[in-house]
This record gives structure tokens, C-alpha cells and sequence, in this order.
């Protein structure tokens, strides 16, 4: 019973921290003969900005570990945190788009 409540209320605290919003870059103006080009900042970058695939990566295989633990007890937890890692590595590292194309 208390391994169930933990598990369903760390899924609800990783959800929250991840439902929260990020900073925006910072953007300077800069004129050059006529047009303008932006530039941004990165000196002044938040936790998630500068720690994004790590923190994806640990949620996935923190989520996968609390589904896994609710379903199948410490076998699946562990089941659980391979398949969440091994996914969300996978979406980090491979399937994202990294380059934003305006």
C-alpha cells in the first residue's frame, strides 16, 4: 500500500516539475547594414535549458519505474526503468528535432 501511494506520488511531483514553464532565451537586436539579425543570449540559461536530455532521460526512467512498480512490484519497477530509460533515450537522442527551422 505505501510502495503504491509512493510510486503514484512521485508520478504526480514528475509531472508537476515538468508541467512547469521554462524561461525563454534571451534575444538581442542587432542592426547591420539595413537588416536585422537576433542573437541569443546563453550566459544566463536555466536548470532545464542547460540540463534538457539528462532530466528527459531521468523522467522517462523514473516514469517507467513508478508504472512499472504499480503493476509488477520490484521486478516490474525494474522492468519498468529499462523500458522508460531505454524510450526516452531514444526519443532524446534520435527522434527529437534539435534544429528549429523559422
Amino acid at each position: 500500500m505505501r510502495t503504491k501511494l509512493l510510486a503514484v506520488l512521485m508520478c504526480l511531483a514528475l509531472l508537476v516539475s515538468m508541467a512547469l514553464p521554462t524561461a525563454a532565451r534571451t534575444r538581442h537586436r542587432r542592426h547591420y547594414a539595413r537588416r536585422s539579425y537576433y542573437t541569443y543570449s546563453t550566459q544566463h540559461r536555466s536548470f532545464w535549458q542547460k540540463h534538457r536530455d539528462k532530466l528527459t532521460v531521468a523522467g522517462g526512467t523514473l516514469g517507467g519505474a513508478a508504472l512499472g512498480g504499480i503493476i509488477g512490484g520490484k521486478k516490474g519497477a525494474a522492468i519498468g526503468a529499462l523500458s522508460g530509460g531505454g524510450g526516452s533515450a531514444l526519443y532524446t537522442y534520435k527522434l527529437r528535432k534539435r534544429h528549429r527551422r523559422y
